[in-house]
């Protein structure tokens, strides 16, 4: 059984502050400012350029990669790390649609991440000859699936409500109509149980300075279900992708497996502050922190609902249908957010009305529950948002 107050005294959180926001940037590991100043001093200081082989950096994504695989559900070497999710998007994308030549359509939901559907939407631009981001409700997904779609662009949790779509129901139906699927993981990967081999998915991609705890900007991980391993190619097709790539050919040969999706040079001092964050899944189960998310959650809700009347659910009442994060609606959320903040609560904003509180129980329990409802419920009565400073849109929100 999982001793929470142990993985939370592996984290660094600011005196006086309540952490909600690790949905969006995950707080500092304990053992990360170590292991950089070890990666920076003693491997790039000491080895220089060696360290490529020395140290061991030119394994490292797929390495971390691995780490990763286990809590997602992945099969090993089926993972490997490098660039932004911007990039694995459309790496991923543009693979299924080549894959499957006959079709057009990617279809996503109106529910999807913005930068998401700006990729998808780059792509069908650039592509042309007919290709077509289709975008519906997120509950319209499932009957939206036909034969005229090449593949899906599904976030698994939805970035401002929570929703959760079934991963296991919609990559079937994918797959009885002819299509491919690509599941984006930057709300799940850490937060929930993910089964990405059992479910069948196609491709699968993800960010790590959430629930993963990498620190801002850090890498971004693809995975290519092993069936497809040999037959993806990359539509960037990167020099450390390449089979070969100190032969210094001037022809593409794409690497074996996962490797392929390699793109350029990895980050080898972000890497290095994952490797050492990912120390502490060590210490438990996603299905344990699964079953504490929904604990906190749970509890967080009822709280709110009994106390700050004028603030409305967002998020799925079912634990079940959402994530590790819940939202409510406000006409005035920026204003709110802003005042919890200034009180040392810290959640998000997402316009036009929703604000996001994110729970994450390698760090967080129910006495940073109470005391973020306690301050939440003296906002609201008091009406201690109303004032000019919190109404100041700031760049990021």
């Amino acid at each position: 059984m999982t001793d929470f107050a142990k993985t939370k005294s592996l984290f660094h959180l600011p005196e006086g502050v309540i952490y909600l926001d690790g949905n969006s940037l995950g707080p500092l590991p304990k053992s990360v400012p170590a292991r950089l100043a070890a990666t920076a001093t003693d491997e790039w200081g000491e080895m220089l350029i060696t360290g490529w082989n020395r140290a061991g950096w030119m394994e490292m994504p797929r390495k971390v990669g691995d780490r990763i695989a286990r809590l997602i559900g992945a099969e090993p070497g089926s993972v490997v790390m490098g660039d932004t999710l911007s990039i694995k998007v459309y790496q991923a994308l543009a693979s299924a649609l080549e894959m499957n030549p006959d079709r057009r359509v990617i279809l996503s939901d109106t529910g999807n991440f913005p930068s998401d559907l700006y990729i998808a939407d780059g792509l069908v631009r650039s592509l042309g000859r007919g290709y077509e981001l289709r975008t519906v409700t997120p509950e319209d997904v499932e009957a939206a699936i036909d034969e005229s779609v090449a593949v899906t662009l599904i976030t698994e949790v939805d970035y401002r409500t929570g929703r959760k779509h079934d991963m296991k129901k919609l990559t079937a139906k994918a797959h009885a109509a002819g299509a491919l699927t690509v599941w984006d993981l930057a709300h799940s990967a850490g937060a929930l149980p993910v089964h990405l081999a059992d479910c069948g998915a196609d491709f699968a991609v993800g960010c790590t300075y959430k629930y993963l705890n990498s620190g801002p900007g850090g890498p971004a991980f693809i995975y290519v279900a092993p069936r497809h391993a040999e037959a993806a190619r990359p539509a960037l097709s990167g020099w450390l992708g390449h089979e070969s790539p100190f032969a210094f050919d001037l022809d593409y040969r794409p690497g074996r497996g996962i490797e392929r999706m390699r793109v350029g040079t990895p980050p080898i001092l972000q890497l290095a502050a994952l490797d050492a964050a990912m120390d502490v899944w060590d210490l438990t189960t996603m299905e344990e922190v699964r079953a504490r998310s929904i604990e906190l959650t749970e509890h967080f809700i009822a709280r709110v609902e009994a106390t700050c009347p004028s603030l409305t659910l967002a998020s799925p009442r079912d634990p079940e249908g959402r994530g590790s994060q819940v939202s409510f609606r406000h006409p005035e959320g920026y204003a709110i957010m802003q005042a919890l903040i200034a009180r040392g609560v810290i959640g998000d904003f997402r316009a036009p009305d929703t604000l996001r509180f994110g729970f994450t129980p390698l760090y967080i329990g129910l006495e940073e529950v109470n005391g973020a409802v306690e301050i939440l419920a003296e906002i609201m009565g008091k009406a201690l948002w109303d004032r000019p400073e919190y109404k100041v849109k700031a760049r990021v929100t």
